[in-house]
């Protein structure tokens, strides 16, 4: 046991190379022209299409705001045309109306 940390130890106090760090060419890790055409191709492709979505976005709430008002309105014209049918079907002779005059 206490030759396998004797072992242990010398492994560890061995030096080991470290590898030089190399530097890249600079030249060949820039993006260049083309990568720049790339960025401003995909900047103006996800500006037009926020701008076509929030246009389809506001026009769906226009229509759904006009399919409201037109829902409104005939359910104003089904409440007259029930009063009016009402009022109309009173009679003055049936029992419980009220005498006029």
């Amino acid at each position: 046991m206490q030759d396998a940390l004797v072992a242990l130890a010398r492994a560890a106090s061995t030096v080991t190379p470290s590898p030089t760090p190399t530097l890249p060419d600079p030249t060949t890790v820039t993006p260049g022209p083309w990568g720049f055409v790339v960025i401003v191709f995909v900047a103006v492709a996800v500006i037009v299409l926020v701008w076509d979505m929030m246009r389809r976005i506001r026009r769906g709430r226009v229509r759904a705001d006009i399919i409201e008002e037109l829902d409104a309105e005939e359910q104003a014209a089904r409440a007259v045309e029930a009063t009016e049918t009402d009022d109309e079907s009173i009679d003055p002779g049936e029992p419980g109306s009220r005498p006029q005059g």
